[in-house]
């Protein structure tokens, strides 16, 4: 007898392997699948200007990239002695203008750079509640703690949704002919807008993203939302504040996914750099003693093994450790 609702998973294709790189962007439950891939060593580029929740400021992201539009001073501002985009997250927060733009359009270029040679796109979509700065005709990707009087407070339909995933679509084939989008819900809770205008929005939110792959013929859904709200139904797949996933929750949901967009060779390679991975989060209390020299060395063979094979797979950092270890 199940005991639960298991939500179907659409097989993905391409599937994702150490060859090309896959860009991620969106909600912070990107955040989480991103780690994943990084501990798994995928080539990975990830919230180049910070997170972002809503569908317009990603739109325009990518709108960046396709045109070929920097960042200018019309596009930053000062606040509290700093500066920052409304179109980023404050984790490009500079102390100077000057600084802050540097950092935006050196974003832009490494994305444009990363895209070109990409096999997919995910991205993960919030919230469709929004936030207009004063004066300004674009949703926000970040209030930046500017006093909430300055921002009207705004629900995007799904026409507008819809809008917002069309122009991303066109501007990562202008950037990218071979990416896959893969779209995807955030099961992370909003509840600061409240419980029913959460879920208002989460609706608007699935009903665009499925909408908009009725017509579109490079993108599909990994179901996250539906994962979390109907397969692990239960507190305990929650982290301690009640509104993300927990690690067992993400530990979950990246299985399905690597069983569906993983093929075999490469699910069976995670295996084996998990098993580097662990080894090398190993601190013991001596570590000049012999054992753990040759301990090492067994590691840093299997790396070099890894390396000789899939030449994609970098373990620079770890190497460097382990030299430091050496000598």
């Amino acid at each position: 007898m199940e005991f639960r609702t298991k939500v179907p998973v659409e097989e993905g294709f391409p599937k994702i392997d150490h060859k090309k790189g896959v860009f991620l962007m969106g909600s912070c439950f990107v955040e989480n699948i991103g780690s994943k891939m990084d501990w798994f060593r995928f080539h990975t580029l990830k919230n180049p200007t910070g997170i972002i929740f809503h569908p317009s400021p990603i739109r325009k992201f990518f709108q960046r990239l396709s045109n070929n539009e920097p960042y200018t001073e019309k596009d930053v501002i000062e606040f509290n002695g700093a500066w920052q985009s409304l179109e980023a997250h404050s984790f490009m927060r500079r102390s100077s203008k000057e600084d802050c733009l540097e950092a935006l359009n050196k974003a832009l270029d490494e994305s444009r750079k990363f895209l070109s040679n990409a096999s997919h796109v995910i991205i993960s979509l919030g919230t469709a509640w929004g936030y207009v700065y004063e004066g300004k005709p674009d949703i926000v990707a970040n209030c930046h703690k500017i006093p909430q009087k300055m921002f009207d407070k705004e629900l995007s339909s799904t026409d507008e949704i819809v809008n917002d995933l069309e122009v991303i679509s066109h501007s990562i084939t202008r950037l990218s002919d071979k990416a896959k989008l893969v779209l995807t819900i955030s099961p992370v809770r909003h509840l600061k807008d409240g419980v029913v205008e959460n879920q208002r929005s989460k609706a608007h939110l699935i009903t665009a993203v499925h909408r908009f792959l009725e017509s579109s013929e490079n993108a599909v859904y990994f179901p996250s939302y539906e994962i979390l709200m109907d397969e692990l139904r239960d507190y305990r797949f929650y982290s301690e504040d009640m509104l993300h996933p927990s690690k067992a929750a993400i530990d979950y949901i990246w299985k399905l996914f690597s069983y569906n967009y993983l093929n075999g060779e490469t699910r069976d390679l995670n295996k084996e750099i998990d098993r580097i991975q662990k080894a090398l989060s190993h601190r013991p209390q001596e570590e000049n003693s012999s054992d753990y020299k040759k301990f090492l060395t067994r590691i840093k063979a299997k790396i070099e093994e890894i390396n000789k094979k899939y030449p994609e797979i970098t373990f620079s950092q770890a190497l460097c450790l382990l030299g430091i270890a050496f000598f």
